[in-house]
């Protein structure tokens, strides 16, 4: 059966030993002692990103985190935007589609933006809402990794909301650095 919370562990393990050691990843993952009895989920969650926060500066946590996207469904959103840019010559006509607004795009004065009215993440569904964005930055990273393979340049991301900060909505800001259609 899968298991969402030890794909997390494996990620964010990961994620953390590339960034510094393994010492340092089974420390943030499992805590000083990992024979504890383990945590509920939401529980979990806020106590690893506190030991990351506490780990490390702001600017390397959200790099860890966004190397902690876990590419569930990749295939099918890329195939996706793939479909949608193929009827486009811009973001805006890109972005404009009936099926690009009920995906979440929409393009505001040439800024391309992705949004959801629900948190997508099942490792934080018993989570009413969390004092920084160190989680969410997850999305940030997987977003990234979606659009650079769709329009084939750089992309940076940006977290512009939370619904488990208490938004009304998840929204983050796409900005490709290239052109993507020529």
């Amino acid at each position: 059966m899968f298991d969402i919370r030890k794909l997390q562990e494996q990620i964010i393990f990961d994620a953390v030993k590339n960034h510094s050691d393994s010492d340092t990843a089974k420390e943030i993952v499992y805590g000083i002692d990992p024979s504890a009895v383990r945590e509920e989920n939401a529980h979990w969650v806020k106590s690893t990103m506190g030991r990351m926060e506490n780990k490390f500066d702001h600017e390397q946590v959200k790099q860890i985190r966004m190397n902690c996207q876990c590419g569930y469904g990749m295939d099918e959103k890329l195939a996706l935007v793939k479909e949608l840019m193929s009827g486009a010559s811009n973001l805006e006509e890109f972005a404009n589609s009936e099926q690009a607004r009920a995906a979440g795009l929409f393009c505001e004065d040439g800024t391309l933006y992705l949004q959801f009215t629900f948190c997508p993440c099942p490792m934080v569904a018993d989570v009413d809402k969390f004092e920084t964005n160190t989680w969410c930055q997850c999305t940030t990273g997987y977003s990234q990794v979606l659009f650079e393979k769709a329009f084939g340049c750089k992309v940076d991301v940006e977290l512009l909301k939370s619904i488990k900060m208490g938004d009304e909505r998840c929204l983050m800001k796409i900005l490709p650095s290239g052109p993507i259609w020529e």
